[in-house]
C-alpha cells in the first residue's frame, strides 16, 4: 500500500512540475529564424512527426516528406482576400497571435493554454499555383498527436464555409 501511495504522489508531483515548467515558458521553444518565403518555398517540414506542409514534396530526400504532406488551401476570392479571411478566422482565438501579415503572407503563433507549447503557422499566396501554401509546425517535441494537421483541416473547413 505504501508503494502505491508513493507512486501516486510521485506521479502527481511530476505532473505538477510539468505544468509549472510550461507556465514559466520552458516549452515555448525558440522562434525559427528562417520562416517566410524563400525562392518560392516555405521552410521544409520538421524531421519529427509534429509538422505538416503543403510543400513537403518540394524537399527531395526529406525523411518525412510523404507523412508531412497536406493539401494547400483553396482560394476564397483572390490571394489577398483569402489571407485576410484566414486572419479573421484565426484572430481572437485563445492562444493565437498574429505575428506578421502582408497581402500575400500570414504568420501566426498558436500557444497551448496549460503547457504553453508553441506552434508556428504560415500561409502564403502562391500566385503561380493559385493556392494558399501552408506550413504548421511545433517548435519543440517529437509528436503533436496530429494537432497541426487537425488545425489546418479545421481551418480549411471554416474557410470553405465562410
Amino acid at each position: 500500500m505504501r508503494i502505491l501511495r508513493w507512486i501516486v504522489i510521485g506521479s502527481v508531483a511530476t505532473a505538477l512540475l510539468a505544468v509549472l515548467a510550461g507556465q514559466v515558458g520552458w516549452f515555448r521553444g525558440t522562434p525559427p529564424g528562417d520562416l517566410g518565403v524563400h525562392a518560392g518555398r516555405l521552410k521544409p517540414p520538421s524531421e519529427t512527426a509534429n509538422s505538416v506542409s503543403s510543400q513537403a514534396s518540394l524537399w527531395p530526400g526529406h525523411a518525412r516528406r510523404e507523412q508531412a504532406q497536406i493539401a494547400p488551401l483553396a482560394l476564397r476570392g483572390d490571394g489577398p482576400a483569402t489571407i485576410a479571411r484566414l486572419q479573421a478566422l484565426l484572430q481572437g482565438q485563445p492562444g493565437v497571435s498574429i505575428v506578421d501579415r502582408r497581402a500575400d503572407y500570414l504568420y501566426v503563433r498558436c500557444e497551448t493554454r496549460l503547457m504553453k507549447f508553441v506552434d508556428d503557422l504560415e500561409f502564403w499566396f502562391d500566385a503561380d499555383s493559385g493556392v494558399i501554401q501552408v506550413r504548421s509546425a511545433s517548435r519543440v517535441g517529437h509528436s503533436d498527436f496530429g494537432l497541426n494537421r487537425r488545425r489546418i483541416e479545421e481551418l480549411r473547413a471554416r474557410l470553405a464555409a465562410s
